[in-house]
């Protein structure tokens, strides 16, 4: 199967973005001090990936049937978008995702399936589905994906005034650090840092090399960014080009991040919703001085019950 042909999406997509996301949905809050928090834990659906899919739907036909692979997040991204809008739509995962996120999915008006020992696997059969006459929305390689997450920065724009800017987020496939890195190129003094997992530095191998490059995907708590990139993706050359610097955390850091968040702000992650706070709490990334605002995006809350218990539960990495 060759590349597909994916557009590039421009900072003039994701202020576009903004015009239809800015009334569809409550601006998520900033909390904290010192290193801050954008909970985007507190969407609808429990993550970002919201933004993107009701950007993505509005823009695509309306008769168009939408199939989409994901690893629980941008499915009910999809799931919501599409009850929401009254449109069809076919959602993709692994047999081995979340059991949270899979019962969520259930409560939607959607066809759901299972199919695959990883991403890459049910990706490649969403995508032999979509071959039959669908349109495919890939979780982060679609301009329309990208440009709604990007709106995150809109929302910071006007919560945090008046200082340089370091947003700091997770990264998988690399449509939010990708949206947020179109944003920033409009803005004086941002700056953007991904933050990867050790157990699949998909985004960084694949910018250091100039193309996709095949990984060996790791176990890992934050399953939400644990994958390998559609070859030819946009999200390479676009992190390349607007995000600052990628960075990765362990699995120890993780679950110490899981707990702080809970145990500090009371707020309840995923582990890729923790990603950002692990670098941040680990050191990965340099706070600002009194003139900066340095934010993390706490990008997702779908944690399995035990999982959380067992993660809350241990003092140990």
């Amino acid at each position: 199967m060759g590349n597909r042909e994916v557009r590039t999406p421009s900072a003039e997509d994701v202020e576009h973005a903004w015009s239809v996301l800015r009334g569809a949905l409550a601006p998520t809050p900033v909390v904290g001090e010192g290193p801050l928090l954008k909970l985007e834990s507190l969407q609808p659906t429990g993550s970002f990936k919201v933004r993107g899919a009701l950007n993505a739907l509005a823009a695509i036909g309306q008769g168009e049937r939408v199939v989409t692979a994901s690893a629980g997040n941008h499915g009910l991204g999809v799931a919501f978008a599409a009850t929401r809008l009254g449109r069809p739509a076919t959602v993709v995962v692994p047999e081995n995702a979340s059991s949270a996120k899979v019962a969520a999915l259930g409560r939607f008006d959607i066809e759901l399936v299972r199919e695959g020992r990883s991403y890459a696997e049910a990706e490649a059969h969403a995508l032999r589905l979509a071959q039959r006459g669908a349109y495919f929305l890939s979780p982060y390689n679609d301009p329309h994906v990208i440009a709604g997450q990007g709106t995150i920065g809109h929302e910071l724009a006007g919560q945090l005034t008046g200082r340089r800017l370091t947003v700091v987020c997770a990264v998988g496939g690399g449509g939010l650090a990708s949206g947020l890195g179109l944003w920033a190129s409009t803005q004086p003094d941002v700056r953007i840092v991904g933050v990867e997992v050790d157990a699949a530095p998909s985004v960084a191998e694949a910018v250091k090399a100039g193309h996709q490059v095949p990984i060996e995907v790791r176990p890992t708590l934050a399953d939400g960014i644990a994958a390998n990139l559609e070859p030819g993706s946009v999200t390479i050359d676009l992190v390349a080009k607007h995000v600052d610097r990628i960075v990765s955390v362990t699995e120890a850091e993780l679950r110490t991040a899981v707990r702080h968040l809970a145990a500090t702000h009371g707020v309840v992650t995923e582990g890729a919703g923790a990603a950002a706070v692990a670098a941040l709490l680990a050191g990965k990334v340099e706070p600002g001085g009194e003139a900066d605002h340095t934010v993390a995006v706490v990008s997702g809350r779908n944690i399995a019950l035990g999982v959380l218990a067992e993660v809350l539960a241990s003092s140990q990495p």
